[in-house]
């Protein structure tokens, strides 16, 4: 099999309206497209991948992704490499070598798979060793960090699309969060919520938070990185004391990460992103280790298009399903650049059954 090239080109997508987080705010997606050109007996497939950046979630901005992913187009031009090698150690001996960050390397290992399975006719989870049963797949919404009654607004409005679960953006302030969570109850009374604060609180703060949400009838699901990654005393006393489920999401960037978040109790379960772990091999594995030792799963994503929502899809049903499902951030982009990959139907999202990720760059360009 021949890896006749690499295509490397900016994805920047317009948001509908700023998503804020306690560490960043977003108006367009920070991404890479990387679309991978194999040939085998004469045939050529086009796999696609996208690295989303997030910073300083993510280490790699655009600019850096396109230096490095050119460059990596560059090295891979001409790549010769076994068939059966694209889903094991000579595709992740071949990404080792070139030396990329997490965002970049997840890109064009997805590129690749998905060119792959393209090839052997097979849906990608397939290729992750699925059995080839579909699980049911339901996402949150999210609500950045805004006015109470904008965002008590959205709400409603979503509600009304048929989400029933809120994945609460918060962290900066809490008597502001306090405020959101508040008009939130108004607006939906009983809502189910998924409060992510991106390692803003103190353990003080995020207890007190978690105090108020459950005074205003607020059903809190879970709470994500509710302090600093490297604060273990703040996220062992939240876990601790808060009595909801607490996700690691900055604090596990890797297997390390995951081992030492069970040893010490920093949290009850894991947020697996392709884009902050490098990859669907290597999240893949992070999901499974992460289940023998007892912990639960969030699949989530950073700022990312259908396309990069696709293959984190094709991952969870690899797994056999996860806990919670991140998977929203294609409803908040002002236009699809893709076409394909799953039908959504308000907050359910069903793969479509065929060869690879069955994603396609949308006819418009």
């Amino acid at each position: 099999m021949l890896l006749i090239e690499l295509l490397v080109s900016p994805l920047t997508v317009a948001l509908i309206e700023p998503f804020v987080i306690a560490t960043a705010v977003m108006t367009h997606t920070r991404a890479v497209l990387v679309q991978a050109v194999i040939e085998h007996d004469g045939q050529r497939y086009t796999g696609f991948g996208e690295a989303a950046a997030l910073p300083p979630v993510t280490a790699e901005d655009q600019p850096d992704l396109l230096v490095s992913l050119a460059r990596a187009a560059t090295l891979l031009a001409g790549r010769e490499f076994a068939e059966r090698g694209l889903a094991g150690t000579e595709l992740a001996d071949m990404l080792r070598a070139l030396e990329l960050g997490p965002v970049a390397t997840s890109a064009v290992e997805c590129a690749v798979l998905d060119a792959g399975a393209r090839e052997r006719g097979v849906p990608l989870h397939r290729l992750l060793g699925s059995a080839g049963e579909l699980c049911r797949l339901v996402t949150d919404i999210t609500l950045p960090i805004g006015e109470p009654a904008h965002l008590a607004e959205l709400a409603i409005s979503y509600k009304n699309a048929g989400f029933t679960a809120f994945k609460v953006k918060v962290g900066k302030r809490r008597s502001d969060d306090s405020a959101v969570l508040q008009a939130l109850a108004h607006a939906v009374p009983g809502a189910h919520v998924r409060l992510d604060a991106n390692e803003g609180y103190s353990a003080d703060d995020a207890l007190r938070l978690l105090e108020d949400a459950r005074a205003f009838g607020l059903i809190v699901e879970c709470f994500e990185q509710p302090c600093p990654r490297t604060r273990f005393d703040e996220l062992a006393r939240v876990t601790a004391e808060g009595g909801v489920t607490i996700v690691a999401d900055e604090s596990c960037r890797s297997l390390a990460d995951l081992e030492v978040i069970a040893a010490h109790r920093l949290a009850h379960a894991v947020n697996l992103k392709l884009a902050k772990l490098g990859g669907l091999e290597t999240t893949l594995a992070l999901g499974r280790r992460a289940k023998e030792l007892g912990l639960g799963l969030m699949a989530g994503a950073m700022v990312e298009t259908r396309l990069g929502l696709t293959a984190m899809a094709h991952l969870v049903t690899a797994l056999g399903g996860v806990d919670w499902l991140d998977l929203d951030t294609a409803f908040l982009l002002a236009e699809d650049p893709f076409v394909g990959g799953y039908e959504a139907t308000g907050p359910e999202l069903r793969l479509i059954d065929g060869p690879g990720l069955q994603v396609a760059l949308h006819p418009r360009g």
